[in-house]
Order: structure tokens, then C-alpha cells, then sequence
């Protein structure tokens, strides 16, 4: 497991040790696969499922007559499961300027978009800037955490990923673009149309246990992209906040939303990449040396 925490790297010991005399061909060794699979994602979701579990708790057992708001509350629980992480090894000091960067663009946008009316919180609590309560940030932190940790978790490498210079343009184009179509021209699928013409041919490797799997890598932005779309039906559902069409009573989340959310994660995934700088997988590197190596 590359760049792991102290704490991964002893789980994945033990879990070696568990698997050690596992089959390696057959159905059962492919059920071991996808139940590793399963639980590295679920190691991945960690922060946004404890986010999420207090979200949800909140609004079927927070009572109302509390002496402090419910926002406050979530806000409180928010910070205090970011410190669990670090101080339990669950993240590295070097992630979380990542995770800290993205929960700071995320609360900047959520401060333009309630005060133009796209989406609303309720006006409770004191931990708050404006209309927008500080714990809404740590929702934009769940998705940077989620995607550091997928990354080193699965030992992600690359093939043909495009290069970090235009996909950084590509998501400076994009962040703007979530304020300027409010008075300008939604650009979104000129940006959407950007996004596949750099990252269509990239091919992405993931270890699971003992395999490794290959992957369109627009395939798996659509797949996270639906997740978090998930994810938001919940929040809203709990009634961490709404959209104006919600106002009366709460109905799924409109389906355009999952372009927002495909667009604004891929951000995120920009962000990662100044971090971990994308990797050309060993055996395909491997292949390629072997190949331009003289006779």
C-alpha cells in the first residue's frame, strides 16, 4: 500500500496475514477480491459516512428545544470527526492541505450560491458565516478526504493522463463557471465536453488484493460523480438543506445536479493530482523500458 498512514499499514498486515493461504484462482478468490474491494471503498468513505450518520442522526433525534442549534451541533461533530481522523492515523498531515484547500473553495461557493438563492439553510446557530453554516464545508472536505484516500488505498496509477497544466486551467474554467452563469452563459457542457476530450483516453489501474484492475477513468467520475448525487438525497432528505423546489416538502434532488456534482469533483480530482502527481503504472513502465532498452 503506497503512502499509507502508520495505522493502514498495520491493517494491511493483518489482513495479509488473514488472506495468506486464500485461493488465488476460482469463485471464491473472487468473492476475497470484491469483499476487499468493498471494504477499501468503505475505508475510503469513512469521513463523509461519519458526516453523513451524524447528518442523518441529527434530524431523527436532535431535539428541537436544544439548548444548541442543530447547526452548531453538526458544525461541533464535524470538527471533532476531522481531528479523529488525524489523531487515529485515518490521515497525513500532507492530505489534509488538500482536504483543507477544497473545504475552503467549497464554503467560498456556498457562500455566493444561498446568497443568490440556489440552495438554503436553516437560519439557526452562531458557527456560521452569513446564511452559511461552517459545517457545510466539511461536506466538501468529505469528497477531497474520500479521494486522497482512493487514491493511495487502491495504488492508483495511469495510463495517458493528461497533462496537470490543462487539467488545472480546465478546473480553474470550472470553479469560475459555478458563479458566472448566474449572469453570463452556462458554460457547463463546453466544460463538460473539456473534460472528456482530456481525460477519455486515460486508463486507470487499481490493485485490489491481488489483482489489479483496469478502468476508463471518465467511467469511474461518472460512478463517484452518482454516489455523491446519493449521498445529497440523504443530506437534504435530514435537512442539512434544501433547494428552493424543496421548499414545501422535501422529493429527490433534480438529476441536472449530477452534472454540478461530476464537474465540482473533478476539482477535487485536480487538486489531488498537485499532490500525488498521477503514476504510470510499475508493470506498464516496466514494459515500456524493456522496450526502449538497446539490443
Amino acid at each position: 500500500m503506497q503512502r499509507a498512514t502508520s495505522l493502514e499499514q498495520r491493517v494491511d498486515a493483518v489482513a495479509h496475514r488473514v488472506l495468506l493461504g486464500a485461493p488465488a484462482n476460482g469463485i471464491r478468490a473472487g468473492l476475497i477480491e470484491f469483499a476487499v474491494f468493498v471494504l477499501k471503498q468503505a475505508w475510503a468513505c469513512i469521513f463523509g459516512a461519519a458526516l453523513l450518520v451524524v447528518i442523518v442522526a441529527a434530524r431523527l433525534w436532535y431535539p428541537d428545544d436544544a439548548v444548541l442549534a442543530r447547526n452548531d451541533a453538526l458544525t461541533i461533530a464535524a470538527v471533532l470527526i476531522q481531528l479523529a481522523m488525524l489523531a487515529f492515523r485515518l490521515e497525513s498531515g500532507r492530505e489534509l492541505w488538500v482536504i483543507v484547500l477544497f473545504h475552503i473553495t467549497g464554503t467560498v461557493m456556498e457562500l455566493f450560491k444561498t446568497d443568490v438563492g440556489s440552495w438554503a439553510y436553516a437560519a439557526d446557530g452562531f458557527l456560521r458565516i452569513g446564511g452559511v453554516p461552517l459545517f457545510s464545508g466539511f461536506m466538501y472536505a468529505a469528497v477531497g478526504s474520500y479521494m486522497v484516500r482512493v487514491y493511495r488505498l487502491f495504488d492508483l496509477g495511469f495510463e495517458r493522463y493528461p497533462r496537470r497544466w490543462l487539467t488545472a486551467i480546465l478546473a480553474v474554467a470550472i470553479y469560475a463557471n459555478f458563479f458566472t452563469h448566474h449572469w453570463w452563459w452556462d458554460a457547463r457542457w463546453v466544460l463538460l465536453a473539456g473534460v472528456v476530450m482530456l481525460w477519455l483516453p486515460t486508463v486507470m489501474h487499481a490493485r485490489i488484493w491481488r489483482r489489479t484492475i483496469r478502468l476508463p477513468l471518465l467511467a469511474v467520475f461518472v460512478g463517484v460523480a452518482v454516489f455523491i448525487y446519493l449521498a445529497e438525497n440523504i443530506g437534504t432528505w435530514a435537512g442539512a438543506w434544501a433547494y428552493p423546489d424543496q421548499a414545501e416538502g422535501w422529493q429527490p434532488v433534480s438529476s441536472s445536479k449530477l452534472t454540478s456534482w461530476f464537474l465540482l469533483m473533478i476539482i477535487s480530482v485536480v487538486l489531488v493530482a498537485w499532490v500525488y502527481p498521477p503514476q504510470v503504472p510499475a508493470a506498464l513502465l516496466q514494459r515500456v523500458q524493456a522496450a526502449q532498452a538497446p539490443l
